[in-house]
């Protein structure tokens, strides 16, 4: 006779070819930030499967910490590090391999125990282990029986945290610049070297096309190569200034035509 199916068989075997494939997945393909939204893959369907085995409490720190958290801090270090930065093939820690090795020896006995143990052992059920449910059995063990070790990987944490600021930190070893220093500077250029203390154009004033690659226009019709962004003019996507030059002339032959009329105060 066939036993009646439950909602947790359901969400694992539906869900544990994606996490499987996913974690593959993550593991063989190139790019960095792929790999991270396949982790992320991995850890929204574990989540699913906690809260397939009334599990509420880890399903929200599933979400909220892992998949929200510390995930999205991949991603960002991945956007300010690149993600196509060439890697190296240099190990710079010796016997990583052995190391790693070892960890997936341990892993492996871990995880085999673990399936013995839901297979051959005797699950009580949850409702027996914890009849005041989830998260009131968790407050129990972490600010019971396991206090002692709960506060001392929060000081570990703190200390950690407290290092990486450290050697973050660096001494400054000139004195802050301050406005007053920044407008003499300026200042001082312009009567050493003739830039203008003022700030730069704005791309597209003047103009007629209002876009970041678009020269702006000095009050005499000339063009202000500084208006454009250097990195733009590096790449080689400034509107051309010939093109630029024919719009000023066809402007000024079109108000002397009368077609634009100008007024007296030169609007």
């Amino acid at each position: 006779m066939i036993g009646l199916v439950t909602g947790p068989q359901v969400a694992f075997w539906l869900l544990a070819p994606v996490m499987i494939l996913a974690a593959i997945g993550m593991v063989l393909v190139r790019k960095a930030v792929h790999s991270a939204l396949l982790l992320a893959t991995v850890m929204i369907c574990l989540a699913v499967q906690y809260a397939a085995q009334d599990a509420p409490f880890l399903f929200a720190v599933q979400i909220i910490v892992y998949t929200g958290a510390i995930l999205m801090l991949f991603l960002f270090v991945l956007m300010v590090v690149g993600v196509d930065a060439s890697d190296s093939l240099v190990e710079t820690i010796r016997g990583q391999r052995l190391l790693a090795g070892i960890a997936f020896l341990a892993f492996g006995v871990l995880l085999i125990a673990a399936v013995g143990n839901a297979i051959y052992g005797h699950p009580t059920g949850l409702a027996d282990a914890q009849p005041d449910g989830n998260v009131k059995g968790l407050a129990q063990l972490l600010f019971g029986k396991y206090v002692f070790a709960f506060e001392v990987t929060s000081a570990l944490l703190i200390t950690a945290a407290m290092g990486a600021m450290m050697l973050a930190h660096r001494e400054r070893l000139t004195k802050k610049r301050t406005q007053r220093d920044h407008a003499e500077e300026r200042i001082r250029k312009y009567a050493e070297q003739g830039i203008h203390p003022g700030p730069l154009p704005t791309p597209g004033v003047l103009a007629r096309h209002n876009a970041v690659d678009t020269p702006a226009l000095l009050p005499d019709g000339s063009i202000a190569p500084t208006s454009v962004s250097r990195v733009l003019q590096a790449r080689g996507t400034v509107f051309p200034e010939a093109a630029e030059r024919a719009d000023v002339d066809e402007v000024r032959e079109l108000t002397n035509e009368g077609e634009y009329p100008v007024e007296e105060d030169g609007k």
